[in-house]
Formats: C-alpha cells, structure tokens, sequence
C-alpha cells in the first residue's frame, strides 16, 4: 500500500476518532512528499590513508594516596563519627573505640610511676647518709657500694615505670581513630557496636588529588607498549568535550596477573586534567606508535545503537545499513573501520537522512 492510499484510508475514519491519526497522517504526508522530492545525502569516499598507530584499552581512574583503616586497639566501637562520602581533614576523628581497659591501665601505670618515684627518694636518701656515715669512717666502703647499687636499681625501676606510663597512654590513644589526611570517605566497613580488633579494617579515605589511570595490559602487548612513542589517556575536558592528556609519569608493575595474565601500568595524571573526574571512573588509555595505513571513517557518518556501530552504504538503489567494526579514534582524522567496509565505497556522512526513504547519494539523482 502506498502513501496516497494510506492517506486516502484515513479520510474515511468517522470524525471521532480522526483526531488520533492526526500525527500519523502528518508522517505519511511528509515522508510521501520527502520521497517524491528525493534527498540528497552527502557521501565519503573510504580510502586507506595514514594513521598513528598503536592500540587502545580501558583504564580506570584511582586516586594515589587511598588507605584502609584498622583499628590498633581491641573493644566495641562505641562511635562512627563520619560516614561516605564526608570530607575530612588530617587529624579528625573518625571513631572511638571503648577505652575503659585501656583507663584502668593507664590507671595502673600511674600507679607503678609513683611507687617508682618513692623507691627513688628513698634509695637517694639513703645513699647521701651512707656518703656521709663512710666519709667519718663509720660504714664499710662495701656498704657504700651497696647503696649505690640499690640507687641505680632504683632509678631503673623509675624509667621503667615511666615507660610502662607512656605505652599506656599511647595504647588508650588508639582507641580514638582518626583521619591519616585530608580526603573524602570512601566506604565504612563497621557500625557502631560492632567489635574492634588489632588489624580490622574500619573504612577506607582517599584524598581526591592527584589521580591516575590504572589499566591492565596484556602481556602479550608488553613489549609493544614499552616501545611506544606517546601513551594518552583519554578524559572529559570543558562541556563535556573529549580530550587527549598526557600522563606526568607512567610505571608499570614488575610481574604479570597469574591468573589474567595482564600487567598492571600506572599513569600518573596533572590535577587540572582530571578535574571532571572520579575515582573509578573508566577512561581510554591509547599507546601511540608510528605509522601505519588504515581505512579510516569521519565520526559523523557512524550510527550508534548501543553496541551496534553501522553506517550507510551508498549504491545505485540509494543506501543500505551495513554493520561496522571499529578501531583507534583519531579524534578529527575519524575512527579506524577493521571490518564491514571496503575501500573505495562511499559511506553517508549523515546517517539519519540516509535512512529515510527516497534518500540517495548526491549526485545520483539520475538514478532514481
């Protein structure tokens, strides 16, 4: 059936049901008199030409400086004093733990210090009239050893004591977690209640600069990528405008993934270049080599439907859609096409136009 014929039916829908078909019956008018007008798509010669080459991967953004912390002392968790997603800063107080155990030790080192101090007085005041009794002749020089000995015993004990004080407070200090630097939260591992012990992670803090890439390369791809010129790392720019950086510094990892057999690469990026980025947020990580000859096709000529990338064949009875796949992006040179095309067929540079009916290469109206 035709579009005229289709349009004739709809004058013969009662009245009352006619303002439905109002917006359909427009359609069928528009492309009937598009298809009638014939459209005239610009086309694309594709030809092999020169590119950089080299392979691209998904990274992901990691922040440098990320720390797990664990409780140091053992007890219930009486706060969590942040939660994610909270900023925070060197020092702060992240949570408590219950510190009564720790009191009553800090009590008892207390305690042992004055016990300690005493024994100390009292060995020194012994020791200064033993001096004095020795000097008149009426002790023994043994006896004066004696209490020089249990001088130094004494002052022994006093620092030992002091010691014990200070392990003590310094044990009741871990009982109040607090932040290592400033950051944000990233996710807490505990809730209040919940048992502390020496080495349990408690939450996890990043601070959000300076940032890098993170991308796992095949070993297989090792050597090439050792061997590249450049290695970009794709991220947003202003609007939203894709862009190219380079990486500060870049480090790949001594030892492969057993199990993926992968090598991790770390690629160190300048703040002002991810400034629009998050960590886990995926990237594109390219490793540039030197030139190669590739088919190339412009960005504007591709058709994305999710994962189906197409574009729009030209030939004597107007366009047909044609599954691509693509490559490298070059950014304004195009994107590589590794299979659907052929050289020397020209390809749609507006796809939406291509698809519609009547539509055919400019230039090829005598065709119609």
């Amino acid at each position: 059936m035709g579009y005229m014929e289709i349009a004739m039916n709809l004058f013969f829908i009662p009245v009352s049901r006619a303002r439905r078909f109002l917006p359909l019956l427009a359609l069928f008018v528009a492309s009937a008199a598009l298809a009638e007008a014939g459209i005239q798509v610009p086309t694309v010669q594709i030809q092999a030409r020169s590119v950089s080459s080299g392979f691209e991967l998904d990274g992901v953004i990691q922040p440098v400086k990320q720390s797990t912390v664990s409780a140091q002392a053992s007890g219930r968790i009486v706060t969590l004093a942040v939660k994610a997603g909270d900023r925070v800063r060197a020092g702060q107080l992240l949570a408590t733990i219950d510190d009564r155990e720790a009191q009553v030790g800090v009590q008892a080192s207390r305690a042992q210090v004055a016990q300690s101090d005493a024994e100390l007085r009292n060995a020194q005041v012994n020791l200064e009239r033993t001096r004095d009794l020795q000097a008149k002749g009426f002790v023994s020089k043994a006896a004066l050893d004696q209490a020089e000995t249990q001088f130094k015993g004494a002052q022994a004990g006093r620092d030992q004591a002091g010691a014990g004080a200070r392990q003590s407070a310094l044990s009741q200090g871990f009982t109040r977690v607090m932040a290592p630097y400033d950051g944000w939260v990233l996710e807490t591992l505990v809730n209040a209640g919940d048992l502390a012990v020496p080495g349990k992670p408690i939450l996890t803090v990043y601070a959000p600069m300076p940032l890098r890439a993170v991308v796992q390369l095949p070993a297989s791809r090792a050597d090439v990528a050792r061997g590249a010129n450049e290695v970009e790392v794709q991220v947003p720019g202003e609007q939203g405008q894709m862009q190219w950086v380079h990486p500060v510094s870049r480090s790949a990892m001594p030892s492969a993934d057993p199990v993926s057999q992968t090598i991790e690469w770390r690629l160190e990026l300048l703040p002002k270049s991810v400034q629009y980025l998050l960590p886990g947020q995926q990237v594109r990580v390219r490793f540039v080599g030197g030139q190669a000859s590739r088919m190339v096709v412009p960005q504007a000529a591709v058709l994305r439907r999710g994962e189906l990338t197409a574009v729009y064949v030209a030939s004597d009875r107007g366009f047909s859609l044609r599954a691509v796949r693509l490559g490298s992006d070059h950014g304004d040179e195009g994107v590589e096409v590794l299979a659907g095309l052929v050289a020397g067929e020209r390809v749609a540079l507006d796809p939406v136009k291509a698809g519609l009916a009547g539509a055919r290469a400019a230039g090829d109206a005598a065709n119609r």
